[in-house]
């Protein structure tokens, strides 16, 4: 048997070590990804779905911050939260373009 303290301390040695990468998903259980596979998330705040998102949505955030504050973003410790379409659709939401 391995105590779970003994797992959580390698997880930590695992992420600061680069190997892994812990994205903050909203109250759920804590998640890991290896670094080498890490993305972003969207997060539905009814459903609680999680999605992959692409890197592309925040190529020019990440681009604006550089560029305005010297600032590198990383997009893969954090989750987006808002609604999935299906949420959208049950509660009548016209998508939006934006």
């Amino acid at each position: 048997e391995v105590h779970l303290s003994t797992i959580y301390r390698n997880l930590e040695e695992l992420q600061k070590l680069g190997v892994i990468v812990h994205p903050h998903l909203g109250h759920g259980p804590a998640t890991y990804h290896l670094a080498t596979a890490a993305h972003a998330h969207f997060v539905c705040e009814r459903c609680g779905a999680t999605l992959e998102a692409p890197r592309s949505v925040f190529r020019e955030l990440a681009a604006a911050a550089l560029a305005e504050h010297g600032f590198e973003v990383n997009p893969f410790h954090f989750a987006v939260p808002g609604l999935c379409a299906s949420c959208r659709a049950a509660a009548g939401d016209a998508p939006s373009g934006g």
